[in-house]
Protein backbone atom coordinates (compact mmCIF):
# COMPACT_ATOMS: atom_id res chain seq x y z
CA UNK A 1 0.00 0.00 0.00
CA UNK A 2 3.25 2.32 0.70
CA UNK A 3 4.12 2.35 -3.13
CA UNK A 4 0.53 2.84 -4.31
CA UNK A 5 -0.60 5.24 -1.84
CA UNK A 6 2.48 7.86 -2.83
CA UNK A 7 1.44 6.64 -6.77
CA UNK A 8 -2.19 8.14 -5.53
CA UNK A 9 -0.84 10.89 -3.48
CA UNK A 10 1.08 11.76 -6.66
CA UNK A 11 -1.34 12.19 -8.77
CA UNK A 12 -3.87 14.12 -6.67
CA UNK A 13 -0.91 16.60 -6.06
CA UNK A 14 -0.46 16.63 -9.70
CA UNK A 15 -3.99 17.00 -10.65
CA UNK A 16 -4.00 19.96 -8.48
CA UNK A 17 -0.97 21.39 -9.86
CA UNK A 18 -2.72 21.15 -12.93
CA UNK A 19 -5.91 22.84 -11.87
CA UNK A 20 -4.06 25.73 -10.66
CA UNK A 21 -1.37 26.30 -13.28
CA UNK A 22 -5.45 26.20 -16.04
CA UNK A 23 -6.42 28.80 -13.43
CA UNK A 24 -3.80 30.90 -13.36
CA UNK A 25 -3.57 30.64 -16.92
CA UNK A 26 -6.89 31.80 -17.58
CA UNK A 27 -6.53 34.78 -15.02
CA UNK A 28 -3.30 35.98 -17.14
CA UNK A 29 -5.66 35.98 -19.88
CA UNK A 30 -8.49 37.66 -19.00
CA UNK A 31 -5.87 40.12 -17.30
CA UNK A 32 -4.45 40.63 -20.85
CA UNK A 33 -7.72 41.11 -22.02
CA UNK A 34 -8.24 43.84 -19.97
CA UNK A 35 -4.71 45.73 -19.90
CA UNK A 36 -5.04 45.48 -23.77
CA UNK A 37 -8.68 46.93 -23.62
CA UNK A 38 -7.83 49.75 -21.23
CA UNK A 39 -4.43 50.54 -23.89
CA UNK A 40 -7.06 50.82 -26.47
CA UNK A 41 -9.80 53.05 -24.43
CA UNK A 42 -6.47 55.13 -24.08
CA UNK A 43 -4.89 55.33 -27.74
CA UNK A 44 -8.61 56.06 -29.27
CA UNK A 45 -10.29 58.32 -26.38
CA UNK A 46 -13.42 56.53 -26.75
CA UNK A 47 -14.64 54.48 -23.40
CA UNK A 48 -15.79 51.99 -25.32
CA UNK A 49 -13.13 51.52 -28.74
CA UNK A 50 -15.19 48.67 -30.32
CA UNK A 51 -18.87 48.01 -30.56
CA UNK A 52 -21.20 45.64 -32.48
CA UNK A 53 -24.01 46.73 -34.82
CA UNK A 54 -27.12 45.42 -33.36
CA UNK A 55 -29.54 46.37 -35.99
CA UNK A 56 -30.20 47.18 -39.61
CA UNK A 57 -31.16 50.77 -39.04
CA UNK A 58 -27.39 51.66 -40.43
CA UNK A 59 -27.87 49.53 -44.04
CA UNK A 60 -26.61 49.42 -46.33
CA UNK A 61 -23.49 50.54 -44.76
CA UNK A 62 -23.46 48.79 -41.86
CA UNK A 63 -24.77 45.71 -41.29
CA UNK A 64 -26.07 43.67 -38.71
CA UNK A 65 -23.14 41.82 -36.93
CA UNK A 66 -20.38 44.31 -38.23
CA UNK A 67 -17.98 45.04 -35.58
CA UNK A 68 -16.82 49.13 -35.71
CA UNK A 69 -13.46 50.84 -34.47
CA UNK A 70 -14.39 54.51 -32.47
CA UNK A 71 -12.02 57.55 -31.70
CA UNK A 72 -12.74 60.44 -30.53
CA UNK A 73 -10.63 63.52 -30.65
CA UNK A 74 -11.55 67.12 -29.86
CA UNK A 75 -12.25 67.93 -33.57
CA UNK A 76 -15.76 68.92 -33.76
CA UNK A 77 -18.23 66.52 -35.03
CA UNK A 78 -19.76 67.36 -38.58
CA UNK A 79 -22.56 66.08 -40.08
CA UNK A 80 -22.27 63.17 -42.51
CA UNK A 81 -19.93 61.72 -39.84
CA UNK A 82 -20.87 58.16 -38.28
CA UNK A 83 -20.78 58.36 -34.59
CA UNK A 84 -21.80 55.98 -31.81
CA UNK A 85 -23.67 57.35 -28.76
CA UNK A 86 -25.49 56.56 -25.17
CA UNK A 87 -28.99 58.19 -24.79
CA UNK A 88 -29.56 58.48 -21.21
CA UNK A 89 -31.86 55.79 -19.33
CA UNK A 90 -30.20 53.31 -21.98
CA UNK A 91 -27.66 50.89 -21.60
CA UNK A 92 -27.13 50.31 -25.36
CA UNK A 93 -25.34 52.51 -27.41
CA UNK A 94 -26.38 53.10 -31.00
CA UNK A 95 -24.86 53.61 -34.11
CA UNK A 96 -26.01 56.30 -36.51
CA UNK A 97 -25.23 59.36 -38.96
CA UNK A 98 -25.07 62.95 -37.70
CA UNK A 99 -27.30 64.77 -39.96
CA UNK A 100 -27.01 68.03 -38.21
CA UNK A 101 -24.95 70.49 -36.02
CA UNK A 102 -26.51 73.19 -33.88
CA UNK A 103 -23.52 75.11 -32.18
CA UNK A 104 -24.94 77.09 -28.90
CA UNK A 105 -24.03 81.00 -29.53
CA UNK A 106 -23.57 81.62 -25.83
CA UNK A 107 -21.75 78.45 -25.12
CA UNK A 108 -19.63 77.63 -28.18
CA UNK A 109 -20.44 74.28 -27.93
CA UNK A 110 -21.85 71.83 -30.21
CA UNK A 111 -24.75 69.63 -30.04
CA UNK A 112 -26.00 66.61 -33.08
CA UNK A 113 -28.99 65.38 -34.31
CA UNK A 114 -28.36 61.82 -35.66
CA UNK A 115 -30.46 59.46 -38.04
CA UNK A 116 -29.70 55.75 -38.74
CA UNK A 117 -29.62 55.86 -42.83
CA UNK A 118 -31.90 52.99 -43.12
CA UNK A 119 -34.87 55.18 -41.26
CA UNK A 120 -37.49 57.31 -42.03
CA UNK A 121 -37.09 60.00 -39.34
CA UNK A 122 -34.40 61.62 -37.47
CA UNK A 123 -33.16 59.72 -33.38
CA UNK A 124 -35.44 62.23 -31.68
CA UNK A 125 -38.21 59.62 -30.28
CA UNK A 126 -35.10 57.66 -29.09
CA UNK A 127 -33.39 60.05 -27.30
CA UNK A 128 -34.19 60.67 -23.58
CA UNK A 129 -38.00 62.37 -23.34
CA UNK A 130 -37.51 66.19 -24.14
CA UNK A 131 -34.41 66.17 -25.45
CA UNK A 132 -33.66 67.43 -28.79
CA UNK A 133 -29.84 67.22 -29.08
CA UNK A 134 -27.13 64.87 -28.53
CA UNK A 135 -24.74 66.97 -26.30
CA UNK A 136 -21.27 66.13 -26.26
CA UNK A 137 -21.11 63.56 -23.47
CA UNK A 138 -23.73 61.56 -25.24
CA UNK A 139 -20.88 60.77 -27.74
CA UNK A 140 -18.75 57.52 -27.15
CA UNK A 141 -16.94 58.07 -30.54
CA UNK A 142 -16.69 58.10 -34.12
CA UNK A 143 -16.75 54.92 -36.33
CA UNK A 144 -13.10 54.92 -38.06
CA UNK A 145 -12.87 51.33 -39.58
CA UNK A 146 -15.23 48.06 -39.58
CA UNK A 147 -14.95 44.55 -39.71
CA UNK A 148 -18.03 43.42 -41.58
CA UNK A 149 -19.70 40.32 -39.69
CA UNK A 150 -17.40 39.58 -36.62
CA UNK A 151 -19.76 40.41 -34.26
CA UNK A 152 -22.25 37.81 -34.96
CA UNK A 153 -20.43 35.81 -32.23
CA UNK A 154 -21.60 39.21 -29.53
CA UNK A 155 -25.24 38.83 -30.99
CA UNK A 156 -25.49 34.82 -31.46
CA UNK A 157 -24.65 34.86 -27.45
CA UNK A 158 -26.67 37.67 -26.45
CA UNK A 159 -29.59 36.33 -28.09
CA UNK A 160 -29.65 32.97 -27.51
CA UNK A 161 -27.92 32.33 -23.90
CA UNK A 162 -27.55 28.67 -24.11
CA UNK A 163 -25.37 28.64 -26.71
CA UNK A 164 -23.12 31.06 -24.01
CA UNK A 165 -23.44 28.54 -21.52
CA UNK A 166 -22.30 25.15 -24.50
CA UNK A 167 -19.15 27.48 -25.57
CA UNK A 168 -18.31 28.44 -21.88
Amino acid sequence: MGWIGEQVDSLKSMQIRQVLTQAVSLGMIVTSALIIWKGLMCLTGSESPVVVVLSGSMEPGFKRGDILFLHMSKDPIRAGEIVVFNVDGREIPIVHRVIKVHERKDTGEVDVLTKGDNNFGDDRLLYAHGQLWLHRHHIMGRAVGFLPYVGWVTIIMTEKPIIKVCFI
